[in-house]
């Protein structure tokens, strides 16, 4: 590796620019932008660099530079070389997908519908990208009823007109058939227009306009036309149901959020439209060489909108350094102003925080199909095997996970995976008392205790006796060869403590803490770190990250159930035969509000008279306060 001293340039200049790491090979390896290139460029050549940043500085062998007149020029300038030399330490985008898009080409004499996955070209209009092909195509079947616009390609068009014959499109009343004048050009045309606006705006307006012109028809006696525009108005309307918005129809946008982990993060971005998401993409970035201080959602402005024209708003989870850069740069491109924003509250907050979980289940869908692969789940094993040095393979891996708020609604998951894959039916839940004081150390404690009691008492159970009275062996009967528990130091040496007492030496124990996924061992004060991208590092978390979620899913119940018992105690004259009838039956408070009064008077023991006085007590309740559903959380007014 080259000592960077050796090429560390003098005389730099103070003016904005674009630099380049090139490598022995004279192979670009970095690119960046700098408002004052002499500051950033000796920020590489001290001695107090991260990680990340000292092994592209010691890999580098020169660096140049070019200089710009303004910042937007350099984030032009930037953008472009990233993408004609994609270097290692810049932002990686993987997309193993080839998202399809729903493309209008306007441009041509008789405008044409089609599915595209090639790439952009000028002229066409594209609407997507759809991230189900499934989705797109059904969409696709119901266009070509509503707005039977060509769909043929040039040398079929050709051909139909030459012999003055429809294809089956046109016969099957899929196509207006412009091949053969059953539609004149401009009406064509207008179709596609009509099109066009269906699927970016309202279709409330065309729906209405359709409906007038097939009622001036048919007081005019042109009854086939008349009955084309009712079946095309019914298909219409149908789609308009299944498309309905759920969104404020103002908003019009495009919405980037992420979810970074250790070693990868993911990126979404929603398009919506009148208030419907009209088109969705998710990208997988890997952070093995990427620096600490890169910013993803700069480099994903950049990746996206490049050649795309932005929206007149974008929305973020997080504003970038440069936003206000980037919001020039995006604005040059529009030709207009692009607002570039972090929503702090109403609507588009819960639309980006939607974005957000769809980032998360990229990557957990990413992470998964690797796990998925028995060959990948046997390495991982394997490796999980020497790291921890194992005298055999974890086949059967069992992880617990705490979750509570601030003390109260303890409760613990256990989640089970065997040949590196989960298997549910073994997945198990456990409350915990709150009012015995625990903490999560405590707590981990307790459950491995309750766990492997379970264990020793059921772990002699004759399985041929069993299987004569027809029944299963015990599944806490089954022993795991590795138990991981969700935290560090002190979450591992409590479960030790408990496996201790209890007489357990055949279990290996580890704890994964979720900081910077250290792997500690039971009474060690220093961690194991495994590589990287090691496939044993990628399971680990898989199974840490099941097990989370399986502990939230039941605390999230747990306290539901909790406050509606605690609601109901508010209602007068209810007691405790109708409040366990009103459990059973809602199980939440949100079951309970959305109830009406003739579901409620419906309960055994509860009557018309009872349900009033329940509604009313929920009205002045929530009238009052406002509470997070899922949480419970009560939330300032």
């Amino acid at each position: 590796m080259a000592d960077p001293q050796s090429y560390r340039p003098s005389n730099l200049p103070t003016d904005p620019g674009v630099y380049r790491f090139f490598d022995a090979n004279d192979k670009v390896i970095y690119v960046g932008k700098a408002k004052n290139i002499k500051n950033r460029l000796n920020s590489y050549f001290g001695s107090n660099l991260q990680t990340k940043t000292r092994r592209m500085v010691h890999t580098a062998v020169r660096v140049d530079w070019t200089l710009v007149n303004t910042e937007v020029e350099a984030l032009q300038l930037e953008f472009t070389w990233i993408k004609q030399f994609n270097p290692d330490f810049n932002i990686q985008f993987k997309d193993d997908k080839s998202y399809p898009f729903l493309a209008i080409d306007l441009n041509a004499e008789f405008p044409r519908l089609f599915i595209s996955r090639a790439k952009k070209v000028k002229g066409i209009k594209y609407f997507g990208p759809y991230s189900h092909a499934w989705a797109l195509r059904s969409t696709y079947e119901t266009l070509m009823k509503i707005y039977p616009v060509r769909t043929c390609s040039e040398a079929n068009f050709k051909s139909a007109k030459r012999a003055k014959r429809q294809c089956l499109m046109g016969d099957i009343g899929k196509c207006a058939a412009p091949c053969v004048d059953w539609i004149s050009q401009s009406d064509h045309k207008k179709l596609a227009n009509d099109l066009v606006t269906f699927l970016e705006k309202s279709p409330e307006d065309i729906a209405l306009r359709v409906e007038t012109e097939m009622l001036t028809a048919a007081q005019n006696e042109e009854f086939e036309k008349a009955a084309r525009l009712r079946d095309q108005l019914g298909a219409l309307n149908k789609a308009f149901e299944s498309t309905d918005r759920f969104l404020n129809e103002k908003i019009d946008a495009h919405v980037l959020a992420i979810h970074e982990d250790i070693t990868h993060a993911s990126l979404s971005q929603f398009i919506i439209q009148a208030g419907r998401i009209t088109g969705s993409r998710s990208w997988i970035i890997d952070r093995a060489n990427l620096l600490e201080d890169e910013s993803i959602i700069s480099a994903m402005i950049g990746k996206i909108y490049d050649e795309a024209i932005p929206p007149a708003e974008i929305l973020v989870d997080q504003l970038p350094e440069d936003a206000q850069e980037l919001a020039l740069w995006l604005s040059e491109k529009k030709g207009k102003s692009v607002l570039l924003t972090q929503p702090q509250r109403g609507e588009k907050v819960e639309i980006v925080q939607m974005v957000k979980r769809n980032a998360h289940q990229a990557l957990i869908q990413y992470l998964s199909k690797r796990a998925n692969d028995a060959a990948v789940s046997g390495s991982a094993l394997t490796q999980i095997s020497e790291y921890l040095e194992l005298a055999e393979l974890p086949l059967r891996i069992e992880c617990f996970d705490i979750s509570n708020i601030q003390g109260t609604n303890m409760v613990a998951s256990m989640v089970v995976f065997e040949d590196g894959q989960a298997k549910k039916s073994d997945y198990r839940r456990f409350s915990i008392n709150d009012e015995a004081g625990f903490d999560d150390t405590r707590a981990m404690h307790h459950v491995i205790t309750r766990r492997f009691k379970r264990y020793l008492a059921e772990k002699d159970i004759d399985q041929v006796q069993a299987d004569i009275d027809g029944a299963a062996k015990p599944r806490f009967a089954y022993p795991p060869q590795l138990v991981i528990v969700d935290g560090g130091k002190g979450q591992v040496n409590a479960a030790a403590r408990a496996f201790a007492e209890l007489g357990i030496t055949d279990v290996a124990l580890v704890g994964l803490a979720k900081r910077l996924e250290e792997v500690y061992l039971p009474n060690t004060s220093e961690p194991i770190i495994f590589p990287r991208h090691s496939e044993a590092l990628y399971l680990f978390q898989r199974i840490r990250d099941e097990a989370h979620r399986f502990a939230i899913t039941f605390h999230r119940s747990k306290r539901s159930k909790m406050m509606l018992e605690s609601l109901l105690d508010e209602v007068a004259g209810l007691g405790q035969v109708r409040s366990k009838a009103l459990l059973e039956n809602f199980g939440s408070v949100t079951a309970l509000r959305k109830a009406s009064l003739a579901e409620l008077a419906a309960v055994p023991g509860i009557g018309e008279k009872m349900a009033n006085t329940i509604m009313a007590t929920l009205a002045e309740s929530f009238a009052s306060e406002r509470i997070d559903m899922q949480t419970g959380e009560i939330l300032d007014a």
